[in-house]
């Protein structure tokens, strides 16, 4: 069964958009989204796998590599036919083993073959795609560090057992979680480049909608796809062309000094802050087929770039993305 449709999802508007930036701009890294259970997290993350543009990619090549000269010389690849394959959207469970990420050494063959191989993992698959992790603020540490150190260098390197294998590995990072279930690290949280905070609708008539559509895609599946899948087509059609216009947008003096000018305002940590916050105003821009950075599109990608990367005032009871809003309506009016 196809997943369910991304463009039939009640809602979570800021969630959404955040995943469509990510695919018109990997470079704005990941997504966090953290709110209550049954919110549609995971749902929106499986319909952003049927969303998404597929890729070209060696037909043989374990990490999706997206010419033959890419392709990492431990895989032996034999047939380098160039194939359109779906975006990658690979699933890192909790309690998984570092083998299991990384790779390690393939033993099937190693005991049948005598040979000493290389079994790619999850970090390989993911490659040019997306990583999600549900419940990603209960990931164990050593997961988190390893993850940390792929994310920094774009590269996994293994060394063990008398091996040592590199390969690229570049993928958007998506997290979901409960932040009453525990805090992220603020090491792994900083390698999210766009946060969103969803809830459950208060409003009678949206949760009947969630009830009616889910209900449908159940009980009424083709009905239901036939309505929805020519709409996610579409979605997908203005990501591609947003793709194609993203290098075109332009970005004055005056935009780039009001990306500093809010970060400064909202005591922004470090630098990366005015980085992701350009990268999210430009995609917006794009995504709506304009020219330029305008005001308008700092606003909206401020409080999605920058509520993550704040120090938490405890005494501050409206949270950070009130705080957002205050600062942006002084620092831009």
């Amino acid at each position: 069964m196809t997943p369910f449709p991304f463009a039939a999802i009640v809602g979570q508007d800021e969630m959404k958009t955040a995943m469509i930036l990510t695919a018109i701009d990997p470079k704005i890294g990941g997504v966090l989204v953290f709110g209550d259970r049954g919110t549609g997290k995971s749902t929106a993350v499986r319909a952003l796998a049927a969303l998404l543009p597929p890729i070209e990619a060696v037909k043989g090549c374990p990490v999706n590599s997206a010419r033959p000269e890419d392709c990492p010389d431990w895989a032996q690849v034999t047939d380098t036919e160039m194939v359109t394959r779906p975006t990658p959207v690979v699933d890192l469970p909790l309690g998984v083993t570092e083998d299991r990420v990384t790779g390690a050494l393939d033993i099937e063959r190693a005991l049948t073959r005598g040979e000493k191989a290389f079994e790619a993992g999850l970090l390989a698959r993911a490659n040019r795609g997306y990583l999600y992790i549900d419940e990603v603020n209960l990931l164990e540490d050593h997961i988190v560090d390893l993850l940390l150190d792929v994310a920094q260098s774009g590269e996994n390197v293994v060394e063990r057992e008398g091996m040592s294998i590199r390969h690229a590995a570049r993928f958007v990072l998506v997290g979901s979680g409960n932040p009453e279930e525990g805090e992220l690290r603020p090491q792994l949280l900083d390698r999210f480049g766009l946060s969103v905070e969803v809830t459950s609708p208060k409003e009678i008539d949206t949760r009947v909608e969630v009830i009616r559509r889910r209900d449908a895609y159940e009980n009424d599946y083709a009905t239901f796809m036939a309505e929805w899948q020519p709409q996610d087509a579409a979605l997908r059609a203005r990501i591609l062309d947003a793709r194609a216009a993203l290098p075109a947008v332009r970005s004055s003096n005056v935009v780039l000094h009001d990306c500093a000018s809010v970060c400064v305002a909202l005591g922004s940590d470090g630098l990366r802050g005015e980085l992701t916050l350009l990268r999210t105003a430009r995609a917006l821009a794009a995504f709506e087929g304009a020219e330029e950075v305008t005001r308008d599109h700092i606003r909206a990608g401020a409080p999605m770039a920058l509520r993550h990367r704040l120090r938490r005032d405890p005494l501050d009871e409206a949270g950070t993305g009130a705080r957002v809003a205050r600062q942006l309506a002084e620092v831009l009016p």
